[in-house]
């Protein structure tokens, strides 16, 4: 993984996404597996991580779905990490972790009366999300009273191009991760967005 601000581009459904994340200089790309306008199936995200550089960590999102299923999809995908957004026990993770697969934990940012900490539930990663997650809706990262999680983290919930520098230099994340602030449309991604959104999240490295 990158020893920069490491970088996730989610939601991407076609070749064209896939190329224009991956020559942005993305760090990882999502594909979404739960209920979603940006829904895609396990063999079409098989295809287009086939184009994918090794380098690049592919991801499954997933909410609120049977072990089992998860187990299938990201087998069947081929995806090398997971991203769980939902009330996932540390059974669930244990159970995940034994597959060479990294770990994402997404939780909810819902006020500063619990410091969230990557790691507690065996993740290798936590995603500090919106309230509301996936509406693009921003959330108060900015509060004087915001405190950052512990460990590796990734900043996520209405970042765009145009918020995202101030983000990064407001709370240090270790990363960030967009969907839909890089969209011309519910669900259609904008190559030329993609490019500024890395372009200014470097930017403010």
């Amino acid at each position: 993984m990158s020893s920069s601000l490491f970088i996730k581009i989610c939601g991407l459904r076609t070749e064209r996404d896939v190329e224009a994340a991956v020559r942005a200089g993305a760090d990882a790309i999502g594909f979404v597996f739960a209920e979603s306008p940006r829904r895609v199936d396990a063999t079409t995200a098989r295809d287009l991580a086939r184009a994918v550089p090794d380098d690049v960590l592919t991801v499954g999102v997933f909410r609120r779905q049977p072990l089992d299923e998860v187990r299938a999809v990201a087998e069947t995908s081929g995806v090398r990490a997971v991203q769980l957004h939902g009330d996932e026990g540390s059974e669930y993770y244990a159970a995940l972790s034994q597959s060479d697969r990294t770990l994402i934990r997404a939780v909810a940012a819902q006020g500063q009366d619990r410091r969230h900490r990557c790691g507690e539930l065996g993740e290798d990663l936590l995603l500090l999300d919106a309230p509301a997650p996936g509406t693009g809706r921003a959330w108060d990262w900015a509060a004087p009273d915001f405190a950052p999680p512990e460990g590796r983290w990734l900043l996520a919930g209405g970042l765009t191009p145009e918020n995202v520098r101030e983000a990064v230099r407001r709370t240090a994340p270790w990363g960030v991760d967009v969907s839909s602030g890089v969209e011309r449309a519910r669900g259609i991604k904008d190559p030329d967005l993609i490019a500024s959104f890395v372009d200014a999240a470097r930017a403010a490295e």
